[in-house]
């Protein structure tokens, strides 16, 4: 349904709710008495009521009333007027808010735009058949698009759609309080300038409905015509025309934003909207225009120029207040903006929920966590599906290690839109911080199933990989790797996925592509490095892993790993500096202290190789291999007793030690 509709239908629902409860009223008022002036009264309050004269409708009511204060139906009929009075009044505020802009946009900025529209025009009108332009500002928006990660532009269609249905029941409620208002000023006019009007009023509206069916011509037509009907002298009613006007324009561009005839349209809405001002420099509805199209063609100072404007001559309009928060929020004006989404959470319309999730998001931009939570709370309260709000508060809880706040927050969002992406990949994400690998699993699987992506292909790939499913996991690493080639990390989690499901080759290739593209990184060298050594390339080994332990000396695997590689070169004291670097990060290890021993043994320092030794033993007794190599330590110290002790020893111990044979032949030969 159109807005124009939905204005229609909105207006014809007030009215026969009016219809309705008066002849009701009337029913009850026949039945009680039949008193003839009480009756008339009745009657004519009845059609003060139904023509919206409130106040005249009040005057014969009090009148009834205190003649007999018990009379029901006066009363009855008192509070039905009162009540109609204030929706209309607060519709009326509501109206304003629908059409409002700003006149306070210099004229020199205008005319930038009016140029800028021409040569848009121009453009289109010569390449458009070419080139498929589908608006002026198309092309930045497809880069932005481009850059923005998938699930944050979803996000954001999410809350536009939110937002929109928000804005349509307020304008369709503006629009009806802005029409009952026309109607009433009518009603007070001549005869002969009330005939021009309702013209004008009438071309106005063939317009308007041209538009919505896209007939360009005769909207434009109809309103010339409109301009050139209005009466002499009636500045507000021509203020109120043209403002009109703007919006049937603007509507007209809205719908075909890239044709010839929609940028005609948005030149005609930027100039009719600056007529509207300079008829009646009070009104805010052609500001609200103007904001529009500022926005719409990415200036965002004229924008939030003209909504500032808007909102100066009407304070008391939410959605100018909430349309400049926006604007402010998109230049990074976030105590401006802050400042104007709570006006409307604590005063203008505290039942508006798309203002407090904003308000939420702004609080998000000035790093103040408990604030949007409090803000995305009262968006949850008016609206409990309202989904977007549960997820960054999921967020919220997320980052503050609140996992199972979050997992909460998610699954409900996940109820109200079980196919949403990002609560999909943020609840898995969540699992997976607490160790639910397997329920991160399913949610990340039905993540992948609905829109794969990189970041997703990646996380599904680490939980199988976690879950000791390396060969489940190698499609979708190499998934992550194909969506997003540039990515590091994903040709890391390659190759950690294709060496643990023994595809070294694979495995090799990701790690020097990982190392490439992060210049600082140190595991992906590290792991490189590990596994030239078991392929035998200790040259490459140790030029991999040298660059590792440059970018960050207190690495213990690339100390530990250097060592290694410098041991097969026979580099021994390199070995042992790198072990013992490696010792000092992690000092009880026990295959560094094995290493190490052995490492000092080869370099002559056999001293350092017995205490090496016992200091292992003492850590890990069962460790034979020490046991073993300390006494063959003892034995080229020269201290036979000691060596003898440790061998029986370790014969003592373990009978079937792997190498029992030459522990009895060196006993023997004590």
């Amino acid at each position: 349904m159109t807005e124009t509709n939905k204005k229609r239908v909105l207006f014809a629902v007030i009215g026969a709710v009016i219809v309705v409860t008066l002849i009701v009223i009337f029913a009850l008022g026949l039945t009680k008495t039949g008193d003839r002036e009480r009756f008339n009264m009745l009657t004519l309050a009845r059609e003060y009521i139904a023509r919206g004269d409130y106040d005249r409708a009040l005057d014969l009511l009090d009148r009834l009333i205190i003649k007999d204060s018990s009379d029901a139906d006066a009363r009855a009929l008192q509070d039905e007027a009162l009540n109609l009075k204030t929706a209309a009044r607060s519709a009326a505020d509501e109206a304003a808010r629908a059409g409002s802009g700003d006149a306070g946009a210099l004229a020199q900025s205008l005319g930038e735009l009016g140029k800028s529209l021409e040569r848009t025009a121009s453009t289109v009108a010569q390449g458009a058949t070419q080139s498929g332009t589908t608006g002026p500002t198309a092309a930045a928006r497809a880069a932005a698009d481009a850059s923005a990660a998938a699930d944050a532009e979803k996000a954001a269609a999410a809350a536009r759609k939110a937002e929109e249905e928000a804005r349509a029941r307020s304008e369709a409620e503006a629009e009806a309080a802005r029409r009952k208002a026309a109607e009433e000023e009518l009603a007070r006019k001549g005869a002969a300038v009330r005939a021009q009007m309702e013209a004008v009023n009438a071309l106005v509206k063939e317009g308007r409905s041209a538009i919505t069916a896209g007939d360009y011509s005769t909207a434009k037509s109809r309103f010339d015509g409109a301009v050139s009907g209005l009466p002499a002298g009636e500045t507000k009613f021509s203020a109120q025309t043209f403002a009109e006007i703007a919006e049937g324009y603007y509507d007209g561009y809205k719908r075909a934003p890239g044709s010839t005839e929609g940028l005609d349209a948005v030149k005609q809405a930027q100039r009719t909207a600056q007529e509207a001002i300079r008829s009646d420099p009070s009104d805010a509805r052609p500001h609200y225009t103007l904001s529009k199209i500022y926005n719409d063609f990415e200036k965002p100072d004229l924008a939030q120029g003209e909504l500032e404007q808007a909102v100066k001559l009407d304070p008391n309009n939410y959605l100018y207040a909430y349309e400049l928060g926006k604007a402010y929020y998109k230049v990074k004006k976030y105590p401006e903006a802050q400042r104007a989404f709570e006006s409307i959470t604590v005063k203008l319309n505290p039942k508006y929920e798309p203002a407090f999730f904003n308000l939420g998001m702004t609080y998000r931009a000035l790093r103040n966590d408990q604030g949007a939570l409090g803000a995305f709370g009262g968006a949850i309260k008016l609206k409990p599906d309202y989904v977007l709000a549960h997820i960054q508060t999921g967020k919220i809880l997320s980052s503050r290690s609140d996992y199972s706040g979050a997992i909460k927050s998610l699954q409900t969002a996940l109820s109200f839109e079980p196919g949403n992406i990002t609560a999909l990949r943020d609840l898995g994400v969540a699992y997976s911080a607490t160790g639910k690998n397997a329920e991160a699993e399913k949610v990340f699987e039905k993540a992948m199933n609905l829109s794969p992506d990189a970041v997703t292909a990646y996380n599904l790939a680490k939980v199988k990989f976690d879950l000791g499913k390396a060969a489940d996991a190698l499609p979708f690493a190499r998934k992550a790797v194909e969506l997003a080639p540039a990515v590091a990390l994903y040709h890391y989690q390659l190759g950690l996925t294709a060496e643990k499901a023994g595809d070294l080759d694979s495995a090799l290739l990701a790690y020097a592509k990982a190392a490439e593209l992060d210049k600082k990184g140190v595991d992906a060298r590290v792991n490189l490095g590990s596994l030239y050594l078991e392929s035998g390339f200790v040259d490459k080994a140790l030029a991999v892993l040298e660059e590792a332990y440059r970018l960050d000396p207190r690495s213990f695997e690339a100390n530990n790993n250097l060592a290694n590689a410098y041991g097969i070169k026979s580099l021994f004291d390199k070995s042992v500096f790198h072990y013992e670097a490696a010792l000092v990060l992690v000092p009880r290890d026990t295959t560094v202290l094995l290493n190490l021993a052995k490492a000092y043994v080869q370099s002559g320092s056999l001293p350092k190789a017995r205490d090496t030794y016992i200091e292992l033993l003492k850590l890990a007794p069962t460790t034979w291999d020490a046991l073993y190599e300390l006494g063959k330590t003892y034995l080229s110290l020269g201290d036979t007793a000691a060596a003898k002790k440790t061998l029986s020893e370790l014969l003592a111990r373990k009978p079937d030690f792997r190498a029992r044979a030459e522990v009895e032949s060196i006993l023997a030969g004590l």
